[in-house]
């Protein structure tokens, strides 16, 4: 994996140079869509009391941001973890002197905690065959499974109506990574759709959260 993570931290480092801190500069076309999807991974978690939570592939801290704006009386206890030292640079200048947030560079997440969402992460595939990119899925859908004791939420791209490709994107059917997520990770999932982009979030939980 590891000439892949590098692409892709090249990627957003370019992106970020680019484009700066905004939804730009992680591929997003605007804040409202990026702040929707938020919406839908934040469907997995319980903010009724203190929470810990594993943002994989953070970018600048987005996600936190929101989640402050949304739920501010939440105790939450967050870690950012992104391929790209550019954006852990960022994410770290942006939310400095912020109670209960760090950021880390880097592919593995280093701590076990209640939930870990990923937004984004699985979409731009580059010119990486498929097959290789969907290691790329698995592995990290089985790192988010293994570092979360609730559950953990990812969103994808589906598939278009007519089945073309889009150069550099990945789109899936929701049946593909559910089925993963059910038989080899053991979970229960739940699949978010229809909330007004070609995509779909899965809310996944371990059996015993059902």
């Amino acid at each position: 994996m590891r000439p892949l993570h590098a692409r892709i931290a090249a990627y957003y480092a370019d992106k970020i140079s680019r484009h700066g801190v905004g939804p730009r500069g992680v591929d997003w076309t605007c804040t409202a869509t990026q702040e929707l999807r938020f919406v839908q991974l934040l469907k997995l978690c319980d903010f009724s009391g203190p929470l810990s939570l594993n943002d994989v592939g953070c970018g600048y801290g987005a996600l936190v941001g929101f989640v402050a704006r949304r739920h501010p009386e939440a105790d939450i206890d967050y870690l950012g973890v992104d391929l790209s030292p550019a954006m852990i640079s960022r994410a770290r200048r942006r939310h400095r002197g912020a109670r209960g947030r760090r950021f880390v560079v880097g592919s593995e997440i280093p701590r076990i905690a209640d939930y870990a969402v990923a937004s984004g992460v699985m979409n731009v595939m580059l010119d990486h065959p498929r097959a290789l990119w969907e290691e790329f899925v698995a592995d990290t859908l089985r790192r988010m499974r293994t570092s979360s004791r609730r559950g953990f939420a990812v969103n994808f791209m589906a598939e278009k109506p007519d089945g073309t490709a889009t150069d550099g994107l990945y789109r899936t059917d929701p049946s593909r990574w559910t089925l993963f997520c059910q038989q080899t990770l053991g979970c229960a999932v739940e699949v978010v759709g229809g909330y007004g982009m070609r995509e779909f979030t899965l809310l996944v939980r371990p059996d015993h959260e059902r």
